[in-house]
């Protein structure tokens, strides 16, 4: 028997009778739609993480989706695709169905900063995803193995003017903040330091505290842990001001390279297209996850602070950082296939 097609209903019912049907289809898709959403979620969520386990993004994904899982009863399973700077992971939900059980935790570099970095970027994060819920902001820090003879911006430098190009700076990832600071911040000094991208974190942090790389780049969760247990320490942050879990840390910007500034946010998004009262609803249960204390604490006593907020106010501020960071890229000279 030939399998049924609804270009065959005129014929095989009459053209009344198959406007009738059509009409009944019409009627129930909104009905549908609205128990599916009244239902939501009946399934697990899926919150990629465009970057291997371990570093800060990873850590900042895996607190929320617990706390998400705890306070609401809902199963949502952390999914690390690491690749091309985070826009793998990136693609991947941009590319998911607008149901709501793909959601994706973006951050400055992949979904402002690579826009420009990448001329071929697979996904347009203003047009291919709807930010849920601003999550965390943190800044970057200059890091060095605790035997490091560098105890300050100044010492590296020196060290770079008196040797260019021989000093090793190590980041996770070509365009990310900590990237692009440490071309800001090698721009600012006027000196050539030698750029070494890894893939992930964990490699990264290997090979610093055992003195493979001189320096290394990267958001203060990422590291904080390494420097209290007194295996790394900290030279310079990139934030206005001092931070609260590093109060000893001088500022580039109080080391003599006024308005410096560099930080890196992290937001929840969706494919675009997810029902709106479902980006309300996970809104409503992400900022009621960031406000629970031992959530907050986490996320500060790893250096961050902690953000939330409605959809429409990380909307405004993608759409401002965007163009903010095209300029740094440009300035730069940074650019990737």
């Amino acid at each position: 028997m030939p399998a049924f097609s609804p270009r065959l209903l005129p014929r095989a019912l009459g053209a009344p009778l198959c406007a009738a049907v059509l009409g009944l289809a019409a009627v129930a898709a909104p009905f549908a739609s609205a128990h599916a959403q009244a239902t939501y979620p009946s399934k697990p969520i899926r919150l990629i993480v465009p970057f291997p386990p371990g570093g800060g993004t990873d850590m900042i994904a895996r607190t929320v989706a617990q706390k998400l899982t705890d306070q609401n009863k809902w199963n949502v399973i952390v999914d690390n695709r690491p690749g091309a700077g985070g826009n793998l992971g990136v693609d991947a939900a941009a590319k998911s169905p607008a149901d709501g059980y793909t959601l994706v935790i973006g951050q400055t570099s992949n979904l402002a900063i690579n826009p420009t970095l990448y001329p071929k970027l697979p996904y347009d994060p203003l047009k291919d995803l709807v930010p849920v819920a601003l999550v965390s902001s943190s800044p970057i820090v200059m890091a060095a193995p605790i035997n490091s003879p560098f105890k300050s911006y100044a010492d590296v430098v020196a060290a770079a003017k008196g040797k260019p190009d021989a000093l090793t700076l190590g980041y996770s990832g070509n365009g990310t903040v900590a990237h692009l600071a440490g071309e800001l911040a090698e721009n600012a000094a006027d000196i050539k330091l030698r750029h070494i991208p890894y893939k992930g974190a964990a490699q990264a942090m290997t090979d610093l505290v055992g003195g493979q790389i001189d320096l290394y780049m990267s958001s203060v969760p990422t590291l904080l842990g390494q420097v209290r247990n007194g295996k790394l320490k900290v030279i310079a942050i990139t934030s206005a001001k001092r931070s609260p879990q590093l109060p000893d840390v001088p500022t580039l910007a109080e080391s003599g390279y006024k308005g410096f500034e560099a930080v890196t946010w992290f937001g929840i998004l969706a494919p675009v297209g997810t029902p709106a009262p479902i980006v309300a609803q996970l809104n409503k249960a992400i900022n009621a996850a960031l406000q629970q204390p031992d959530v907050a604490d986490k996320l500060r006593s790893e250096g961050g602070d902690v953000l939330g907020g409605t959809a429409e106010q990380f909307s405004a501020l993608l759409k401002a950082e965007v163009p903010r960071w095209a300029k740094i890229v440009k300035d730069s000279g940074a650019s990737l296939d």
